[in-house]
């Protein structure tokens, strides 16, 4: 006996509605529209004005809509499950909030992310070959960012180096910041796309596709170290080791047992002693390592330290619902308790930022999601799919983007959550139904 299919959830019985309806131009060519659409805001991320942005990000919001209008919703999936839940926990945060209009501004914002997460992953379902397509624009804006980035190397070293605290312990050093204008943005914002140009360079054909994988790849790099980030740095060490990992692992796995099991310990032992050379011999890089043990000697770590101890203040008095998401409600709300001289934008934690927002079921929410996403993007390992080798790409960025958000909030920042989420897509379409194929030239 077949089993009946599952009931569709209150929240997406809107969908389909307009199924029945003529296509008409547009309905025929959505996946088309849609797709050149996000590769114009992935493309743009760094390059076009917060404006611009906005401009397509509501875009894609409309687009989303109108697809879902013309198409009944399938089996919601568990990242899904957890999104919605991650969106509830807001919305009761907004309410509850003591500032919620400045709480509703954020979750606008928030929403307005996720519409563009949704167009990603219903193109990604219908048509998986746009996954190339989307790598191959945020490959192109990150390669023309990183290249204007190192060209600041040959500008005025003085405003490159303001930068740097005079009170640091790396006082002094050289940091790029390209079109962000700030580098621990720049080094958040490269970050996902290396372990995806990774991926890129093993999966395209053709001499040219992959000499612009291997430029994009190198050059995003070299900039990434040159932002002198050490979250970035700590993350782009967890992010590309991890996938270095696992593509060993999934290469070796019919190999004899001894050497499946030596190799990969061989390769970690190998990049362990290169690590251990580049930061005991290069100077500014153990100038800049250093820096992380100084504690409170050093002036970034201490700046750190007493936002983390606001932080802290705030989540105890409002443990279970938070303040509200977004920067709006956090940037009325901190100055309550913050030490004097050291006013802050966010939280400079993940987790931290988690939990001012939206108290511990926004954190369990959020871990739940991450958790969720890496359990999909894992069970990739073995398979043979088209889509294995992206899914494990998702992963490794997760990775990377967890490490830096230990001390950094920048994945808040619309250029790096983006790139975030279309990872997420990438795991959540891999893991829905095959769908009927869509046109996609």
């Amino acid at each position: 006996m077949v089993p009946a299919p599952a009931p569709v959830p209150l929240l997406l019985r809107w969908q389909g509605l307009l199924a029945g309806l003529p296509a008409g131009r547009l309905g025929a060519h959505l996946p088309v529209v849609a797709g050149w659409i996000l590769c114009a805001l992935l493309a743009g991320l760094p390059l076009v004005t917060r404006s611009g942005l906005s401009l397509l990000i509501a875009a894609s919001a409309l687009l989303w809509v109108v697809w879902a209008l013309r198409t009944p919703p399938g089996r919601l999936g568990a990242i899904n499950t957890w999104l919605l839940l991650v969106i509830a926990v807001a919305v009761v945060a907004t309410g509850f909030s003591p500032v919620p209009k400045a709480a509703l501004v954020g979750l606008a914002k928030l929403l307005s992310y996720l519409s563009v997460y949704a167009l990603m992953r219903q193109l990604l379902a219908a048509a998986p070959l746009w996954w190339d397509r989307l790598v191959g624009a945020l490959l192109a804006g990150e390669l023309v960012t990183s290249v204007i980035g190192i060209r600041q190397l040959y500008e005025a070293p003085g405003a490159l180096a303001r930068w740097s605290d005079s009170n640091s312990v790396a006082e002094g050093t050289v940091r790029i910041y390209s079109t962000l204008e700030n580098p621990n943005l720049l080094g958040g914002y490269l970050l996902p796309i290396l372990p995806l140009a990774v991926v890129a360079l093993l999966r395209w054909r053709g001499r040219g596709r992959r000499l612009f994988a291997l430029a994009s790849l190198v050059l995003g790099l070299v900039a990434l170290v040159l932002t002198y980030s050490r979250g970035a740095w700590m993350g782009m060490v967890a992010s590309l080791g991890l996938l270095a990992l696992l593509l060993v692992l999934r290469q070796t796995r019919d190999w004899p047992p001894l050497w499946r099991r030596l190799f990969p310990l061989l390769l970690l032992a190998g990049a362990t002693v290169v690590l251990v050379l580049l930061v005991t011999q290069v100077e500014p890089l153990r100038v800049r390592v250093m820096s992380l043990l100084a504690g409170r000697e050093d002036s970034s770590n201490n700046f750190r330290m007493n936002v983390w101890t606001s932080a802290l203040a705030m989540i105890q008095d409002r443990p279970w619902i938070g303040i509200g998401p977004g920067n709006s409600a956090f940037n009325l709300i901190y100055p309550l308790y913050q030490q004097p001289k050291f006013n802050a934008l966010s939280a400079y934690s993940i987790p931290l930022e988690l939990l001012v927002e939206a108290g511990i079921p926004g954190l369990l929410a959020g871990l739940g999601l991450l958790l969720s996403a890496v359990k999909v993007g894992l069970g990739q390992w073995r398979s043979t799919a088209p889509q294995a080798l992206p899914c494990l790409a998702a992963v490794a960025v997760f990775a990377g983007l967890g490490v830096q958000g230990l001390t950094d909030t920048i994945f808040f920042r619309p250029e790096v959550q983006l790139t975030a989420l279309f990872s997420l897509a990438t795991l959540a379409a891999s893991a829905a139904p095959a769908a009927d194929p869509v046109p996609c030239d």
